[in-house]
């Protein structure tokens, strides 16, 4: 193969190698973007369902607190119908948990 060939051949190697490399780094940081966005978004989403879940504890805790003080208040108004309740509850527990045997 004359000369002229030859340094054309190494020539065009060494362009293509030029241009893989090239390639290869602008694939890195398209990737290195892509998964800090997506860490970005993870984040974000992350976040606002923290906030949300406090908000559903907020009122839960509210709504827990609002009927002990209905139960608390009927206790108190009624104490015969309350006792009565509970020990119709405990025999009624009692009974399913005897079945069972």
């Amino acid at each position: 193969m004359p000369a002229k060939a030859v340094s054309a051949t190494t020539e065009d190697a060494a362009m293509a190698a030029e241009d893989a490399a090239k390639l290869k780094a602008d694939i890195q940081k398209a990737v290195a973007d892509a998964v800090k966005r997506v860490e970005a978004a993870a984040q974000q989403s992350l976040e606002q369902v923290r906030a949300q879940s406090r908000v559903y504890a907020d009122a839960a805790g509210e709504q827990l607190d609002e009927a002990a003080r209905v139960a608390s208040e009927q206790i108190r108004a009624r104490p015969l119908a309350a006792t009565g309740a509970a020990l119709g509850v405990g025999v009624l527990i009692g009974l399913l948990l005897a079945a069972r045997r």
